[in-house]
């Protein structure tokens, strides 16, 4: 691995000009590497930070990546770390043109890294200083404490997907609005969660307080409450506990085990809640990267497109170029490829921008050819992607954007899959082009870990009480035990984990053999204490 040469510096720096005049923004200091396939290998176990602490599972990776590349040789063109300065790394068996044209890419990367809020929490971190201070604490411990060091890793790393990553974001997003915590409470929580006003009588009180503070601006605010007492005697009860509620820290299990596990806090142990704060600060790191791939990739598809076609030096490289990139960003007719999906998405929202179809006149439209046809010529698509590119992850991203002229457009459909008894093939067919069993199958595919909450209250006599908050989708049943076993470890007791798991109809049990059951689920609790797991209903089947 080494840095790229001068002549090539000189290129990218060209490239970091013609980006930022498009409208890219990004620090200019940045480093490029030249690295071989074999490097490639060894840095993705590590996510491509060459300083990250070592761990046994990474050596696996390695051996597994290497055996897979001897028999499916391939060229990884680039990969790029969002770190300061930003770090990529770039195949050597990369043309000088190809470089261009990833360089492009890779700044599109680098831009969306420094300017989505959900990376806002790594704006100001330096990931490749902070791993290489954790690698050498790590190191030490294990001159000291020996294989106990791996125990905890594999244990942290076991729940490191259960850690509070909005909670972290949230304390850079905070907004101090001017007004008093009972207001806010009122109009924000109150009147719309707890009594449920309709929005008219929402208005109303809006108003009201607004000629309350107009008329009596001392003692506006004081005022308005007294009617509001009036009108619910209930209201200052409601505010008291919310403002419990809000003091009590809410803690990511990852946390919650640091701060009040009676094992950890023993003075012998307290060296491990060094590892369970690297292991929980790194995957906070990583989780916006989790969250934003879609839109991540779109971006840096987008930008090496439309930016390498205005590049003179794509000349004498337009059959290569168009090779490369429809290999890249070509849509597949079954399954998902982030980059296609992410990078027509910004097309297309550009395109209506620009048109104005993001406008209720438009929304009222049920005619496809009036559709088709409106434009109102606002030329905002190019300020509308960026407004995007700022305030938006997959979930937003697909959930607002993929609608029905969409899927017309790119003729995309919903896949199923059925096996041909007479020819004992599997086929795939047309199930659906509604816009909204394709946003339901780009869902399925998205990351969205477990809600995992403590029970303080059933948290008796020693034991851990853990709590699933059940979104339709069941834990995977054959990692429970052993992800148990490493709670019960960093905890020094018992552990309960209560869950719900899919009903399993009786032997004998009738049901009607042309309708599709419905699926009912149970509330479980699996146990491990001493290294004993165990399983127990503990509610009657809920449909």
């Amino acid at each position: 691995m080494q840095l790229i040469d001068q002549k090539t510096k000189r290129i990218m720096e060209g490239c970091k000009e013609r980006a930022l005049d498009a409208g890219l923004c990004f620090d200019k200091e940045s480093l490029e590497y030249i690295v071989s396939n074999r490097d490639m290998i060894e840095l993705m176990p590590k996510n491509m930070i060459p300083t990250l602490y070592d761990y046994w599972v990474h050596d696996v990776e390695v051996l597994r990546e290497s055996g897979k590349y001897e028999l499916y040789p391939s060229n990884p063109y680039e990969t790029v770390i969002n770190t300061r300065p930003a770090i990529s790394f770039y195949n050597d068996n990369n043309p000088d043109w190809l470089n261009v044209m990833i360089f492009y890419h890779v700044l599109g990367h680098i831009d969306f890294f420094q300017n989505n809020l959900y990376f806002r929490h790594t704006w100001e971190y330096d990931l490749c200083g902070r791993a290489l201070a954790d690698k050498r604490l790590i190191s030490r411990l294990r001159s000291e404490y020996g294989r106990r060091v791996d125990y905890v890793i594999e244990f942290a790393r076991g729940i490191d997907n259960l850690v509070g990553y909005h909670a972290e974001l949230a304390r850079f997003n905070r907004i101090d609005n001017g007004c008093s915590a009972r207001l806010n409470y009122y109009f924000d929580v109150f009147l719309q969660s707890v009594k449920k006003v309709q929005p008219r009588e929402y208005v109303k009180e809006l108003e009201r307080f607004n000629r309350c503070v107009a008329q009596q601006e001392p003692l506006g605010e004081e005022i308005f409450f007294a009617e509001v007492q009036q009108r619910y005697p209930e209201f200052d009860a409601c505010f008291e506990k919310f403002l419990r509620e809000r003091s009590a820290p809410s803690l990511d299990l990852l946390q919650f085990l640091m701060d009040q596990s009676p094992f950890l806090n023993r003075d012998e142990n307290k060296w491990m809640k060094s590892v369970l704060e690297i292991i929980r600060t790194t995957s906070i790191y990583f989780q916006p990267q989790i969250r934003t791939k879609i839109m991540n990739e779109g971006w840096a598809s987008y930008w090496h497109e439309t930016l390498f076609l205005q590049d003179d030096r794509i000349r004498g490289h337009e059959v290569e170029f168009a090779r490369v990139n429809a290999g890249v960003t070509a849509m597949p007719r079954v399954g998902l490829n982030p980059y296609a999906l992410g990078m027509r998405l910004f097309y297309h929202i550009e395109q209506q921008a620009d048109r104005g179809c993001y406008d209720y006149a438009f929304n009222r439209m049920r005619d496809r050819e009036q559709r088709r046809r409106y434009d109102r010529a606002t030329g905002l698509g190019h300020e509308r992607i960026f407004k995007i590119r700022e305030d938006f992850c997959d979930f937003t991203f697909i959930s607002q954007f993929v609608d029905q002229d969409f899927i017309d457009a790119h003729r995309l459909f919903v896949a199923g899959e059925r096996l041909n008894k007479e020819r004992m093939v599997w086929e795939y067919y047309v199930r659906s082009r509604k816009a909204a069993d394709y946003r339901d199958m780009i869902f399925s595919s998205l990351y969205h870990p477990p809600v995992i909450q403590v029970d303080r209250e059933k948290s008796r006599n020693g034991a851990l009480y853990l709590t699933h908050r059940f979104e339709g989708k069941p834990l995977v049943n054959e990692y429970i035990a052993n992800t148990l076993l490493g709670i019960e470890y960093l905890w020094g007791n018992g552990v309960k984990l209560e869950t719900s798991e899919a009903r399993v109809a009786a032997s004998g049990e009738k049901s009607d053999p042309a309708e599709t059951p419905a699926v009912s689920w149970t509330r479980v609790v699996y146990s491990m204490h001493e290294r004993v797991f165990s399983r127990e209903v503990v509610t009657p089947d809920a449909a």
